[in-house]
Order: C-alpha cells, then sequence, then structure tokens
C-alpha cells in the first residue's frame, strides 16, 4: 500500500466521487477505481457503497479516512521540509476577517523586517474555514476569533477582544445608558454570515436569554457592515477594535447590554500533530510579544 493509493482515496471522500477524484488527481477515472479496489483488496473490507451511481463511505471507509488525512499530512510536511532547510522557507498563514483587519497588517510587516527570505502567503475569511483549511493542510497556522472546538486542533489564547453594541446617533437608544437583551428582539441586525466568530459568540449569548436573531442583513465584511450601521439601516455587534475610529468621530454610538459580557480572545491554532518549524516559532512569539499580546 502507498502513499498513492491513500491520496487517491482521501480524494474520492472529499470530491464525493470517482469522476470528480479524477479530475482533480488528473487521472483516467478507471485508474481511480483501480486504486479503490487496491486499497479495499489490501485491508480486505469495503470502502464505499455504490448507489445509484453515488458513493457512500461504509463505517470500514469512516474508520479509514483520518488515519489516510494524518498520513498525508505528514507526509507533505516531510516533502516541505526537506526541500527547504535553511533560514528562508514559506510561512502559510489564514487569518479571521476581524483579525486580518486589524492585526494581520502590523504583525506581517514586523515579522517579514527579521525575516526578509520567508514567502509569506496569507487568506482572510472566517473562522470556520479558517479552521478547515488548517485541517486540509492548506495553512500552517490560523488566527481566530473564539477557542476552536475540533480536537484535532491546538489553540493558545494571544489577545484579548470585545464585541460591542453598535448603531447611528440619532437611534432611540442614544438616551439610555445601556440597552436589554429584550430590546434586541426584534431589531434589525446588521450581521456577519455565519461561521463567522464574533456571530457565534452573539447568537450563543443571546439564546440564553432565549432570543434568537434573525439578521435583516449579512455580509461577509465587517467594513459594510459599519458602514450600514453609520448610515441608520440597522444595529451591529462588531469587535471594538474595527468600530474605534467611528466612535472616536461620531459616526457610531457604542452601549453595552445588560447582563451579557462579550469579551472574548483572538486564538493561534494549527494542527496538532503540526511539526512547528523554526518559522512559524517565531511567528507564534511575535503574536504574543507587545504591543500584541494578551493584555489580561
Amino acid at each position: 500500500m502507498t502513499i498513492r493509493h491513500l491520496k487517491i482515496f482521501v480524494t474520492v471522500c472529499e470530491q464525493g466521487g470517482i469522476t470528480k477524484a479524477g479530475q482533480k488527481l488528473f487521472m483516467a477515472q478507471p485508474t481511480v477505481s483501480s486504486a479503490v479496489s487496491e486499497l479495499e483488496k489490501h485491508y480486505g473490507v469495503k470502502l464505499f457503497d455504490r448507489l445509484s451511481k453515488r458513493l457512500y463511505l461504509t463505517d470500514a471507509g469512516k474508520r479509514l479516512l483520518p488515519y489516510a488525512q494524518h498520513i498525508i499530512l505528514m507526509f507533505d510536511e516531510m516533502e516541505a521540509e526537506a526541500q527547504d532547510l535553511n533560514e528562508s522557507g514559506t510561512l502559510r498563514i489564514g487569518s479571521s476577517v476581524t483579525i486580518g483587519n486589524c492585526l494581520i497588517p502590523r504583525l506581517l510587516k514586523s515579522f517579514a523586517a527579521n525575516r526578509p527570505n520567508v514567502d509569506i502567503k496569507m487568506q482572510v475569511n472566517n473562522s470556520e474555514r479558517i479552521e478547515h483549511a488548517i485541517l486540509n493542510n492548506q495553512i500552517d497556522l490560523g488566527l481566530i476569533e473564539g477557542m476552536t472546538h475540533n480536537s484535532q486542533l491546538t489553540s493558545e489564547a494571544f489577545w484579548d477582544d470585545e464585541l460591542v453594541l453598535l448603531f447611528a446617533p440619532g437611534h432611540p437608544w442614544e438616551a439610555q445608558t445601556s440597552v436589554t437583551p429584550e430590546q434586541l428582539r426584534g431589531a434589525p441586525f446588521l450581521m456577519r454570515e455565519r461561521g463567522s466568530g464574533g456571530r457565534e459568540i452573539l447568537e450563543s449569548a443571546l439564546l440564553m436569554h432565549g432570543i434568537d436573531i434573525e439578521p435583516t442583513w449579512e455580509s461577509i465584511s465587517t467594513q459594510a457592515i459599519i458602514q450600514g450601521a453609520a448610515r441608520g439601516l440597522g444595529v451591529a455587534v462588531l469587535p471594538f477594535l474595527l468600530a474605534e475610529s467611528y466612535l472616536e468621530r461620531g459616526l457610531l454610538v457604542m452601549r453595552p447590554i445588560e447582563g451579557i459580557s462579550l469579551r472574548r480572545k483572538f486564538f493561534i491554532i494549527h494542527h496538532k500533530n503540526k511539526y512547528i518549524t523554526d518559522i512559524m516559532h517565531e511567528f507564534i512569539n511575535l503574536c504574543y510579544s507587545e504591543p500584541y499580546g494578551v493584555t489580561s
């Protein structure tokens, strides 16, 4: 049994079929089918049920899949390390949108000054997608909002953050010193898409008060949400870091929500079986160093 067999098996699982896996791997369909059959014959089990021209993982296939993914992950890391054993290399980082807007530019500027020979690859997406990228070995380190609950990932807090309730000047709530959870029921919320760490925290906090939010407006862009809130299109709950300049200029108003704390931490995540290179260690240490690190 070879790495090739395992890669084909994992790709078939990810793509949901032989044909798509072949296209992904640039292989003929019979070649892919043959590799799967060889794998089944080698282990003496059936890995897929073939029903109505579709493939469904059997229990045996489900048990084999995480092992195959892990072996491929370690093999890919070995290949990458063998090709680059000096001070140069590539660091693949992913971050949530808020962190990408507020912290990543100065972090990367500082890191690049110390490591000019390192090629930095960066992607910004919501926390859920960054977790998936880590699991699929598409990035080395992720910086996300809120702790991951995936048992295959390791997370460490590096920054304190707070979500705040925001609305335009002139809103009726401006006359109040705080807003009750009940007042939020039915309010026109401008929110990030599902999978956003900040949205999950807000929804969880309000559900404890029996309040389920149905947003008026959803966007992957925090700037679009801030602009909408500033123009009176609705209310928003976003990180203070993002709203600070708008608050200072009087374009937005901030009020606490009674009985609800929306303080949270930003986390660095990586696969628990990931080999942490010197380059990765240096970037992690930079995240903890002043003025970036955890403040309380």
